[in-house]
């Protein structure tokens, strides 16, 4: 009874673009390195200058999203009271391994390996990894990894798709609600995208996606239940399709918001992004936010590999075991010690591994274990 109107929402939600990108700082062009300056009055003037010239942004709020966004929201608070009331075991257990796979689909896949190119996968994870993304339909990885590449270079101005200089709401979920700011659509097409678009794995998904989306987000975690245990059809739809979806969405957009006002800045005090333990469990691992805005480029966007905060860089060690994952680059002990004492802004900003701006000096200091020829 319920796939005529899951059909009619499929087809708005597959028109709907929905990304997160985690990582969120408070200076416009990066910080600094230890043999720079910075001349407050030029950086002033030019900021006037460049305002001056723009014409002044009006936002526009996109309404199909926003009824979109708040019929998922309505809908997974009825998945909430079936997973009380009438759903069973094995479909909550379900529900919640969707949203481990579809977590790791962008944290493993979109955001550590394809955004920041933190570490190497052999076709086989690569494909895994491609699956879950798609699971956790947060738009194509290509697409996803080059916002997040823009966000990462122009953080905290208009081109940073969500910028948090506009409010907590709006990092959180508002950012989808509206259109795009010019300049956010002007600094993608900048970003060289060609190493994951020349990737066949993801070029494909890419091609695809609008069908491949709702069969594996939607109708797949909806249909397995029913005919491998017996669930009913509300139960399935609403608790391991609509909520679990739901509820990921919100795990992953605490990084935008949350990880941006609450916790510790032991590597870098004058930018945003903290240090936040609640985010990195929900968020598997991607809560500790000074750390990897000051080292976007480290697998394990954290100092330490603690898998219980961690989970991402867990799954990412397994394989590395395996042989699927290769070239794992980390930050060693003496550069994170140079960079906690240093007390001016820090580094230049990097959307990852070989961006034009990223100084040798962190190259020459990365560590990359489990190293072998590229496949």
């Amino acid at each position: 009874m319920f796939f005529p109107s899951a059909c009619k929402l499929l087809r708005l939600i597959a028109r709907t673009k929905v990304r997160m990108a985690p990582n969120i700082t408070s200076a416009p062009t990066g910080v600094l390195f230890e043999d720079e300056t910075l001349d407050e009055n030029a950086t002033r003037q030019t900021a006037e200058q460049i305002s001056k010239e723009k014409p002044k942004y009006v936002r526009r709020i996109v309404w199909r999203n926003v009824i979109i966004f708040a019929y998922l929201h309505l809908a997974s608070l009825y998945g909430i009271y079936l997973a009380i009331t009438s759903a069973k075991l094995m479909t909550l257990i379900f529900a919640f391994a969707l949203y481990q796979c579809s977590g790791l689909g962008i944290t493993a896949g979109a955001h550590r390996l394809w955004a920041h190119r933190s570490y190497k996968a052999k076709w086989q994870l690569r494909l895994i990894l491609t699956v879950f993304n798609t699971l956790a339909f947060q738009d194509s990885a290509i697409d996803w990894a080059r916002d997040h590449r823009v966000h990462h270079k122009y953080s905290e101005t208009d081109a940073d798709p969500h910028n948090a200089k506009r409010g907590f709401f709006f990092a959180h979920v508002g950012w989808l609600l509206c259109r795009k700011h010019p300049d956010v659509k002007e600094k993608g097409e900048g970003i060289d995208m060609s190493d994951l678009e020349s990737d066949p794995i993801l070029a494909f998904q890419r091609k695809y996606y609008i069908y491949l989306m709702p069969v594996i987000c939607f109708m797949l975690p909806t249909v397995i239940p029913v005919y491998l245990w017996n669930e009913t059809w509300t139960n399935a739809y609403f608790i391991p399709a609509i909520l679990r979806y739901t509820f990921t969405l919100n795990m992953t957009w605490l990084v935008n918001s949350a990880a941006h006002l609450f916790g510790g800045k032991p590597y870098d005090k004058f930018i945003n992004p903290a240090e936040n333990k609640s985010v990195a469990i929900v968020a598997l691992g991607e809560g500790w936010h000074n750390y990897h805005h000051v080292f976007p480029w480290d697998y394990k966007t954290a100092e330490l590999g603690n898998y219980r905060y961690n989970l991402t860089t867990a799954f990412i060690d397994f394989f590395a075991r395996i042989g699927w994952a290769y070239d794992l680059k980390s930050v060693s002990s003496d550069m994170v010690r140079r960079r906690v004492e240093r007390t001016g802004d820090g580094s230049h900003e990097v959307w990852g591994w070989g961006d034009k701006d990223q100084p040798q000096e962190e190259k020459d200091g990365a560590i990359i274990t489990h190293n072998t020829k590229d496949q």
